[in-house]
């Protein structure tokens, strides 16, 4: 599996005028990676994700799939939105079941990999439960194994974890991190947490806040399971930080930046 992201540019008209998100962003996803779009609020990350989805065109350049353009949303690219997008009159299993559903497998193939989600998911016993009796985690996991159900080639997530607050956030990064060992599917995920991107990416994207410039690619050599602690972890929390502080203070100095906003 090969995802590439060739000179991809997005333009939006506003106010009379264009405003441009993107501009020539080009990267390589290879198969069984998990990648992480990095960067401030507005630098382009979750439109370049919903190009990627096919949920929208870009204005210039293009996504590729091992070489087909992608133009359109399909089941080789399964989505997580930030607000979970469960069906609410739906339950647990339910909700898990329903690509399933959708592509008409044989039911007893159906059942198999649901026990085998929820139990990835540690969500045995929940599969009867409504959204509205879980709590946000419970929800969160739901979706992500919702998304996996139907083997997807690539996991696009979107701020998949930023609905919850510090604490369930760390643990769910942990319970993230678990799932994606034993599936190993290619992940391409879009956060501006510092350390969220360290703890769960092999590589992350970094990109400013004009134009979702690409600053740096960087590798993430920590094993897995990762651990929060040690010097190379606190050099990369600190690089990223600076980074991030780069970026928003480039932002700032841009037409429509912070004096703009003043």
């Amino acid at each position: 599996m090969r995802l590439d992201v060739k000179k991809v540019s997005k333009v939006f008209m506003a106010d009379g005028g264009e405003r441009t998100v993107l501009a020539d962003v080009s990267f390589t996803v290879r198969e069984g990676q998990f990648v992480t779009l990095f960067g401030p609020s507005g630098c382009g990350k979750t439109t370049l994700l919903s190009i990627i989805a096919g949920f929208q065109p870009a204005s210039e350049g293009k996504v590729e799939l091992d070489g087909l353009p992608v133009t359109k949303p399909g089941p080789d690219r399964a989505f997580v939105f930030q607000d979970y997008a469960l069906f609410p009159w739906m339950t647990v299993g339910q909700n898990v079941l329903y690509p399933l559903r959708q592509q008409k497998l044989p039911r007893d193939e159906q059942e198999a990999r649901l026990r085998k989600l929820l139990d990835l998911a540690h969500l045995q016993g929940c599969e009867k439960l409504f959204p509205n009796q879980i709590s946000g985690g419970m929800k969160q996991r739901t979706a992500v194994i919702r998304a996996l159900a139907c083997n997807p080639r690539v996991l696009l997530m979107d701020e998949p974890l930023g609905a919850v607050d510090y604490l369930m956030r760390r643990e769910l990064q942990e319970e993230l991190e678990s799932i994606w060992l034993e599936d190993r599917t290619t992940v391409l995920m879009v956060t501006h947490d510092v350390e969220e991107a360290i703890y769960l990416s092999d590589r992350v994207i970094v990109m400013s806040a004009h134009g979702g410039r690409i600053v740096e690619d960087m590798k993430i050599r920590l094993e897995r399971p990762r651990r929060r602690r040690g010097q190379l972890y606190h050099e990369y929390r600190d690089h990223l930080t600076d980074l991030l502080r780069a970026s928003h203070q480039e932002g700032e100095d841009m037409p429509g930046g912070k004096l703009a906003a003043l």
